[in-house]
Formats: C-alpha cells, structure tokens, sequence
C-alpha cells in the first residue's frame, strides 16, 4: 500500500524555505524534491489559502513563508493538506449484519480514533522553529558550518553542502 507523504514533503520544502530566507520559484522547490514545479504550485496554492506561505510575481519573486517558524505548527500544515488519512488500516466490512465483524470493527474504530485523536494532539504541539532547531543541531553534530543548501543536482555530494 502506498503511503502519503505529502506532509513529510511539504515540511521539507516550508524548512529550506526558511533557510534560504528569500522567495524561492517552483522550479527551484521542484528541482529540490526531485518533482514538478506544477505538483509544488498546486502544494503551496493550499498552503497560501491557510495563510502559511506568500507569493511574489515578478523579478527575485517566487514563494516564501508568511509566517513566524514558532507559530506554524504540524497541525496547520496537516489541515492545509486537507487533512490526509492519517491510517492506512480499515475494517473489513464484507459480512453487514455479522456480530463478529461488528464486534471487531467497534474494538478497531476506538483505537483509531484514539491513536488519531493522539497523533493529532502531538501534531499541534510541533512547530516548524522545533523542526528547524533539530536540523541545526544535527549539521552541527556532523560538522557542517554555516548555512544549508540543498543540493539541486543529483551528483552533488553531502560535503558539497556546507
């Protein structure tokens, strides 16, 4: 089964986003999560509808967060998403009217909802300023200085980044 990683994705993209400090096109997003610039518009359109990203047209225009890193939070970004399924399990429903299957399906349903209602709760908890201190802590514990620049092109190796 295939996993939704879309928030994963955008995460990644709102942090360098931060890094670099200055708007970044589609094309450059695109090059750096190896996709299309369309998929990352169509991305970040949601996500200025939620007020978390602003675009600028014109020269050294391009996309950048609108918001403070400490009050974007993992929640925010998950309902700009349109709030994917969090669980990728289901009941089985092919026998309507068995007790059995009811019986398993209500035991199921309630720790669903609990772990999303658990999940959802970490999920406002986090900001985007935790993830970022986390990512310079862990450049630090390797060595690297400076900034971080993600690398556009697939030959480029980690010590380039620096």
């Amino acid at each position: 089964m295939k996993r939704d990683s879309r928030l994963s994705g955008v995460l990644h993209v709102l942090l360098h986003m931060a890094e670099v400090g200055t708007p970044m096109t589609s094309d450059a997003l695109a090059k750096m999560m190896k996709t299309n610039p369309v998929v990352i518009r169509r991305v970040l359109a949601g996500l200025r509808e939620h007020q978390l990203v602003c675009s600028e047209k014109g020269h050294g225009g391009g996309w950048k967060l609108c918001r403070e890193l400490d009050t974007i939070t993992l929640h925010d970004i998950y309902q700009a998403l349109d709030e994917p399924t969090l669980l990728a399990m289901g009941n089985r429903t092919e026998s309507p009217g068995c007790l059995v299957e009811e019986a398993v399906n209500n035991a199921l349903n309630n720790a669903f909802a609990e772990a999303e209602a658990l999940l959802l709760a970490r999920f406002r908890t986090v900001t985007l300023a935790q993830l970022s201190a986390d990512f310079h802590q862990r450049m630090q514990a390797r060595g690297f200085s400076g900034t971080h620049e993600h690398s556009l092109f697939p030959d480029d190796s980690p010590a380039d980044a620096e």
